[in-house]
């Protein structure tokens, strides 16, 4: 179980930049080289890649609209929760002074 949470922090924080691999394309085509179709297969993967990860994310199927709601939704709910708590805090009933 602690090997999964290693691998999926790497993938969250691998770097999906492209430009790196970009560059390199354009300098495999400035010196003609034959490489660029292995450095445009890896761009190939890596647009994939990047498409299945933001695929994969969390709440992507809702609309923008139905995003607003929940988030208005869960604000309320910590409005009411933290309302609730102060409510508990000033009953003071933890400070009740010991019988002697």
């Amino acid at each position: 179980m602690m090997a999964a949470a290693p691998a999926k922090l790497e993938k969250e924080t691998e770097d999906w930049s492209l430009l790196p691999l970009v560059h390199d394309i354009i300098k495999c085509m400035d010196k003609d080289s034959q490489d660029v179709h292995q450095e445009l297969a890896k761009l190939k993967t890596k647009i994939q890649e990047a498409r299945e990860q933001i695929n994969s994310m969390p709440g992507v199927e809702s609309s923008p609209q139905e995003q607003q709601l929940q988030l208005a939704a869960l604000q309320e709910q910590v409005r009411t929760k933290n309302q609730l708590l102060q409510k508990y805090k000033s009953l003071c009933m933890f400070d009740v002074p010991k019988a002697s």
